[in-house]
């Protein structure tokens, strides 16, 4: 699994990270809205569930790999 993590290039990962992180970009960013609604106890209709991933998915494989990154470069 960590192999396919290595494979995919940083840059187009970073770029789909900032897309579907900031997307919709007014008024507010769904990635946000969502995590409000986790903290807040109100993400229950399996949509917004699965906004959340979709829009959560990109930046958790950059955060994966820039980690791994780091970790087997020191």
């Amino acid at each position: 699994m960590l192999e396919l993590l290595d494979r995919i290039p940083l840059a187009p990962l970073a770029l789909a990270a900032l897309a579907l992180g900031l997307a919709p970009f007014f008024p507010e960013p769904h990635l946000w809205e969502k995590l409000k609604m986790l903290a807040a106890g109100t993400l229950s209709r399996p949509i917004d569930i699965f906004d959340l991933v979709l829009h959560a998915t990109p930046v958790l494989l950059l955060a994966a790999k820039l980690i791994r990154m780091a970790l087997t470069r020191g």
